[in-house]
């Protein structure tokens, strides 16, 4: 049983909670069980939240530097205690529909109107070009032969679609608004492809020192579905043997705490077999991206 809540008003984080939680952790329950059992427990769920962050985080560090691994960040993440069917994501209610733990990915339902994702491809259409990667040796960017969409960056907040998409963004994922970059939208025709990738930027590489200082380190995507492919098109997560598939207006979440395989956030976007697919990514920082 966890450290049971003294008052509803005045609760801290003791340590004898710190180390409930990191037994929980040692002995491989979820957080989110752990959760649950601190509010049934009379822990208000802010406080509760922040207890864990700190504790596990903690926990995750010192089991890092123990192993030789890079140290963990805290991620973005939906609040979905008790497995909830849907969720209030500022303005909008979303359906959760598949949860991973380990990689952390989330699917979710209706995030996007038809409206919406019409609007998005009708202002991203003329300023489409071919896309481009990050090139790790020098920072900027190349044309890849892994990549063989074309695709265009909003500016964030540009405007009021984007607006309000970021905003909706936050509030699902409990991430600052001004932690994300600009929206990217991608087109694909039939054949096109993103071969499988990491979208954290490796640290031992030169070119990702500036592209660092911009906001820190990436620590999770969501991929929105603008339209649905005849046939093709999904997000692939080989690693275990996961594929999304691209359903106009659903949302695909992951995170990953740290720029190491370990996270299982090894993904991509396989090949359109018929049709086209459109997609926006936003990817959030571990800071104010500027």
């Amino acid at each position: 049983m966890p450290v049971m809540a003294t008052s509803t008003h005045t609760q801290s984080v003791t340590p004898e909670l710190r180390q409930w939680i990191v037994d929980q952790a040692r002995a491989g329950h979820k957080p989110d069980v752990v959760l649950k059992s601190m509010t049934d427990s009379g822990w208000k769920e802010d406080v509760a939240i922040a207890a864990l962050e700190e504790a596990l985080h903690g926990f995750l560090k010192d089991h890092a530097k123990a192993n030789g691994l890079p140290e963990p960040s805290i991620v973005p993440e939906p609040l979905l205690l008790d497995s909830p069917s849907s969720i209030l994501a500022g303005d909008r209610e979303v359906r959760v529909l598949l949860q991973m733990r380990n990689p952390r990915v989330v699917v979710f339902g209706g995030f996007l109107s038809d409206a919406e994702c019409d609007e998005m491809v009708t202002l991203s259409g003329p300023r489409m070009k071919r896309s481009e990667t990050v090139d790790i040796k020098t920072g900027g960017s190349e044309v890849h032969d892994a990549r063989t969409s074309r695709g265009m960056f909003f500016e964030r907040g540009e405007t009021p679609l984007i607006r309000r998409i970021e905003a909706r963004i936050a509030a699902l994922l409990n991430w600052p608004l001004e932690n994300g970059e600009g929206l990217q939208v991608l087109h694909y025709l039939p054949g096109a492809e993103y071969k499988p990738h990491y979208d954290y930027f490796d640290p031992a590489q030169p070119g990702s020192t500036p592209i660092l200082k911009r906001g820190g380190q990436r620590v999770g995507t969501l991929l929105m579905y603008l339209n649905t492919p005849l046939a093709g098109g999904g997000t692939t997560f080989p690693d275990v043997n996961l594929e999304v598939a691209p359903i106009k207006g659903n949302a695909a979440f992951f995170s990953y705490d740290r720029p190491h395989a370990m996270t299982r956030s090894l993904h991509g976007g396989a090949p359109v077999i018929r049709g086209e697919k459109w997609v926006s990514t936003k990817w959030l920082r571990q800071g104010r991206f500027v």
